[in-house]
């Protein structure tokens, strides 16, 4: 398998390469250039999205972060939240889910990442490896919110966020750049593009290190006290060809690594996977579009004893692979119709392998195993009807999802069973479903409506793998059921003219059977279903353009709370634990010539509560960040960027008391070549 995950990636240029080549030494290729147009990217997007509550991102923006973090960018998006306020340098990896609508939870995604079509999160913890996408491979990212029922539409709880590649013609033939700050780490990233034949081909990589900042405040730090050290880098692979005048194939690999210490010495973990896919796209009269992927990932992680600093557990290996694919037909039904068909399949599997140690010997206790499978077939049917100035649009999904093989087993250090659990296989059916409207009013106004239902399979982290924070204990649950999401939202878009843009939704979505870190005694929790968690809103989004100056600001308000009965009695009208009721960020931007742009941002996220009791807060935090890029000669450009100007104390993590903090204020100065 090793060779494999390599390998793999490593013949996508040779597939590609065929169709143009394979023809006999010196006949000429019959190509028409003039009418075989290759585009790198999916189906034309749906009239559907129409009806629903969309944000779109383009390349100037991805690119003009000031800490050069998707993340960065996705939160200029309303209703965009990851599990911690910490970004993908200063957190634990397996932390990083995305939600959307503050729907809370806990470290697993509730909303569905998709990299050109391909699902992004790791196939045991759920969380999305947001150190390997780098945001200038990118070209642009859409944000749809609320429940989806097409492809892979069991992981869209919350909503999709596609993340498609930049081609070669936007990269460039050479784009690179280099950045250090003001703590002496660095950020260096290069790309090589080229047009071959009628197709083309990107090779990218990018590397980030540093030394990182105290997490910690300075009245608790201790001599083991450790900064945020970080160390990542990825490879991508892309390239695209013709196999006729309306047939692309495209493929993609992906290999990336990355290392990170969390507040003591020796607290380490890592992240790294290798991914790779084939998709063939037709844009014949049968549209269609066929994708395979594969993932290969590993995860490690050491604790240290907050009390003793002295190693606890090292959860040294977690291995998981995670395959599937889908297949989507568009038949020309015509009478305004657009008629979407098709099945996808995803599959997940890993095993969690560590070991627990005695924090006053440095004995080995206990050797834990757990693991399992998970996966979704599912079956998915969309039919977008067009009559004038209405749109109408209805699917349906049947998902049939199996868990299975899961265990947990402890053993003591003489290899006796402390404890060992086998849980049921379990096999269900579920069906999904959203409809839709929109109506063109006339001078740039739609009005739209939407309901929907939404499903999510328990991970395999939270069916198996218990884990601390000390002195918490958090329980695994092997008999965790599926969450199901059902909401509805109203809104309409404004675009009286091309420099001015306003959307408005109001939303109510309700998760039942919420999966959660329920507390059980002051140092025990357990990730239970809860009954529901419920969630009504607006969203807001406001774009302008005066001659060389733009402004885009976006706000979200959100009144969620927990529902709960029998054993969850005692939260019922408690927020979710991570979730802010009131989130906004504000964009000023002038470019005044060609390759300049000088932009200001600030953000501001509410109060949350870091537990399910409410009893510890992690305060409002508002930040200033700034992007200057200046021509030098050429293509070259110098770069300036600084993250939290103001030097905002941003809490991230708040366990009675104990705190972790965000990035403080920092500034990188560089070059850049080709952007």
């Amino acid at each position: 398998m090793p060779k494999l995950r390599w390998s793999f990636p490593a013949v996508l240029p040779l597939a590609l390469s065929a169709p143009l080549y394979a023809q006999d030494e010196g006949e000429t290729p019959e190509i028409d250039h003039s009418e075989i147009v290759v585009t790198g990217e999916g189906l034309e997007q749906a009239p559907s999205v129409s009806a629903y509550a969309v944000s779109e991102i383009e390349r100037d923006d991805i690119v003009a972060s000031a800490s050069g973090r998707i993340e960065d960018t996705l939160r200029n998006v309303a209703g965009f939240q990851q599990f911690r306020r910490s970004d993908s340098r200063s957190s634990n990896p397996s932390a990083q889910g995305v939600t959307l609508r503050a729907l809370g939870g806990n470290a697993t995604s509730r909303a569905l990442v998709l990299l050109d079509g391909v699902p992004l999160s790791d196939p045991f913890f759920g969380y999305v490896p947001l150190s390997s996408i780098a945001p200038e491979r990118l070209g642009s990212i859409r944000v749809t919110r609320g429940g989806g029922s097409g492809p892979f539409g069991a992981g869209a709880l919350a909503g999709t966020i596609e993340l498609e590649s930049a081609d070669a013609d936007t990269l460039g033939p050479v784009a690179a750049s280099l950045l250090a700050n003001d703590r002496e780490e660095t950020e260096a990233s290069a790309s090589i593009g080229a047009n071959l034949g009628a197709g083309f081909a990107v090779v990218s990589g990018r590397w980030d290190r540093g030394q990182g900042f105290f997490t910690t405040p300075d009245d608790q730090r201790v001599p083991a006290t450790a900064r945020a050290a970080f160390d990542s880098w990825s490879i991508g692979l892309r390239a695209v060809a013709p196999l006729s005048d309306t047939v692309e194939l495209q493929a993609r690999g992906l290999v990336f690594d990355d290392a990170r210490t969390l507040r003591f010495d020796g607290a380490n973990s890592t992240s790294e996977g290798q991914d790779a896919s084939i998709r063939i796209v037709g844009r014949g009269d049968w549209q269609f579009d066929a994708l395979a992927y594969l993932q290969a990932r590993n995860f490690s992680n050491v604790v240290i004893s907050s009390t003793r600093f002295v190693r606890v557990l090292d959860q040294r290996n977690t291995p998981s692979t995670g395959l599937g694919g889908k297949f989507e037909l568009r038949p020309p039904v015509g009478s305004g119709h657009t008629v979407r068909l098709g099945v996808d399949y995803r599959r997940s599997d890993g095993e969690l392998q560590e070991e627990a140690f005695s924090a006053f010997t440095g004995n080995l206790r206990e050797r834990r195993r757990a693991g399992g499978t998970n996966s979704d077939l599912g079956f998915f049917i969309e039919d977008d009807w067009q009559a004038g100035a209405l749109l109408l649009t209805g699917g349906l999904r049947a998902d049939r999802t199996i868990i299975s093989d899961g265990f947990f087993r402890a053993l003591d250090a003489s290899g006796a069973v402390v404890s060992e659990i086998i849980a049921t296989d379990r096999r269900d059916w579920s069906l999904s479903w959203r409809a839709g409207a929109a109506y063109d009013a006339g001078g740039g106004l739609r009005l739209r409506a939407a309901a929907y239902t939404g499903l999510r399979l328990p991970t395999l982290n939270e069916l198996y793998r218990p884990f601390v924070v000390f002195p918490v204990v958090t329980q695994a649950n092997a008999a965790l059921e599926n969450e199901r999401l059902e909401g509805f939202e109203v809104g309409f878009d404004w675009a009286p003219n091309e420099n001015v843009s306003f959307a408005l939704t109001a939303f109510d979505n309700e998760v039942e059977n919420a999966i959660a870190n329920v507390t059980l005694e002051p140092n025990l929790r357990q990730r239970q279903n809860l009954p529901a968690i419920e969630a009504q809103g607006i969203e807001a989004a406001l774009g302008l353009e005066f001659g060389q100056i733009s402004f885009d600001g976006s706000f979200t308000y959100t009144d969620a709370e927990i529902a709960g009965s029998g054993a969850s009695v005692a939260l019922d009208g408690n927020r979710p634990p991570q979730t802010p009721r009131l989130a906004f960020s504000a964009s000023l931007t002038w470019q005044p010539a060609a390759g300049w742009r000088l932009a200001g941002t600030v953000r501001h996220t509410g109060a949350q509560f870091e537990d399910d009791q409410e009893t510890d807060i992690l305060p409002a935090a508002t930040t200033l960040d700034v992007f200057a890029q200046v021509p030098i000669a050429g293509k070259f450009s110098a770069v300036l960027r600084g993250e939290n100007l103001l030097d905002e104390r941003i809490v991230t993590r708040n366990s009675r008391g104990a705190i972790d903090l965000g990035v403080p204020r920092t500034v990188w100065i560089g070059i850049r070549y080709g952007f």
